[in-house]
């Protein structure tokens, strides 16, 4: 079993922001499908003491604009722990890397190049890092979140 302090360290230490005066925060939490007493299934968030392989983490990243002005060009870059696969974004701005973050883009138009020197089209679990570069100033006290999923490995 993998602990939650290994995976919360390293998304505190890979996620960083570009931009004066805004703040992030960081949470995780554990994706789990329970069934009432109805029979119906919900999706609920938890937060993780401990994670095994297979379990669903959603990583939260809330941002802040702590200063007196509009902060422009704001750009938050995540790297993927090493510890889960990249399952995913809602965000349709976000872009990825497949490449240790040299190069980005939709995962769509992503390519890796295997070993043998054959190329193919990137999958989620080569993402090596995720981008949300934000079109619009951040207002004085704007803020919001960003997300993506992962699978513990």
């Amino acid at each position: 079993m993998k602990t939650i302090i290994g995976l919360m360290a390293l998304l505190f230490a890979n996620a960083t922001a570009w931009a004066n005066d805004v703040k992030l925060a960081s949470e995780i939490f554990v994706e789990r499908v329970q069934q009432d007493a109805q029979g119906k299934t919900k999706t609920v968030l938890e937060e993780p003491k401990k994670v095994t392989p297979g379990d669903k983490l959603l990583f939260v990243l809330a941002y802040k604009n702590e200063g007196k002005a509009a902060a422009a060009d704001f750009v938050i870059n995540n790297r993927i722990p090493d510890s889960v696969s990249f399952a995913g974004t809602e965000s349709s701005d976000a872009v990825m890397s497949v490449d240790g973050g040299k190069s980005w883009g939709k995962l769509s138009a992503l390519k890796v190049t295997e070993a043998d020197g054959s190329v193919r089209a990137a999958a989620p679990a080569d993402v090596t890092h995720v981008r949300w570069q934000f079109a619009r100033p951040i207002p004085a006290g704007g803020e919001g979140k960003v997300n993506f999923r992962a699978v513990v490995k």
